[in-house]
């Protein structure tokens, strides 16, 4: 018999996935399709507050994307400043940590900017954290981290011959404060991670909804929760190692 914990996932992370397709389903641009997505993208921001969630992260920018046409790029920028914008109030009066993860300093400098502002207003606050992945790739994160941990080991603040993976991912760009995601969640029907926290996701389970972003809600939300809470986490275990069996005798007293 398969055993779940019926844990509440602490951490999940979403790939946003299929703006473009709902726009030209429905004969729109794609930035109309980007726009509603935003809107989704607040919408599970809300419903994760009403949840034991502790860290919610949304993979908005890859370095990918940057190939796109640059009209799309510069309205995803547009779109993103307006996002922050709006969201600030929220984080602030729900006291929501807010951080992002990859080469956020290459985004143009008003979008940085505001970052790097709402970052510091909420950098105090301990319940709850937003991750917006923004200019990432995980290779790219990967690169990073083993130029910052060899720099490390150079000034001696990491010693090489004690490295392992609790020392190597203090330079992930999710740090020693993030833990690694419960539940990556796609959403348009793909089933792939498209270079999304390669590392982190090691253990995660991952659920792929076949619903275009921009039609995800609260209670597509809610379902891919109640589907993590079914699963059976054994991190390289048996099944009867994590949850081990009720003997029968034990069974017939209840």
């Amino acid at each position: 018999m398969k055993h779940s914990s019926g844990q509440e996932p602490r951490h999940i992370a979403i790939i946003m996935d299929g703006n473009g397709r709902w726009a030209r389903r429905r004969g729109l641009p794609r930035i109309e399709g980007h726009r509603r997505g935003i809107e989704a993208a607040r919408q599970v921001v809300r419903a994760a507050g009403d949840t034991e969630l502790r860290y919610l992260t949304l993979f908005a920018f890859s370095v990918e994307n940057w190939q796109r046409p640059r009209d799309e790029v510069n309205a995803l920028m547009d779109l993103l400043h307006h996002f922050l914008r709006e969201e600030r109030r929220y984080l602030l009066e729900n006291r929501i940590r807010l951080r992002c993860i990859g080469r956020i300093e290459d985004l143009p400098e008003r979008v940085n900017t505001q970052i790097r502002d709402i970052i510091e207003e909420t950098s105090t606050f301990e319940g709850r954290t937003l991750v917006i992945a923004l200019n990432y790739g995980a290779r790219t994160e990967v690169l990073d981290a083993v130029r910052s941990y060899c720099r490390a080991v150079t000034e001696g603040e990491e010693d090489l011959d004690q490295c392992g993976w609790e020392q190597f991912s203090r330079h992930l760009y999710t740090g020693a404060d993030i833990p690694d995601p419960d539940l990556i969640l796609r959403t348009s029907g793909e089933s792939r991670l498209s270079n999304f926290l390669l590392l982190q996701s090691a253990y995660s389970e991952i659920y792929f909804s076949p619903v275009l972003w921009p039609d995800f809600n609260r209670e597509e939300f809610m379902q891919a929760i109640q589907y993590y809470k079914q699963r059976e986490r054994r991190f390289g275990k048996t099944g009867d190692q994590v949850c081990p069996a009720v003997p029968e005798t034990a069974q017939s007293l209840t």
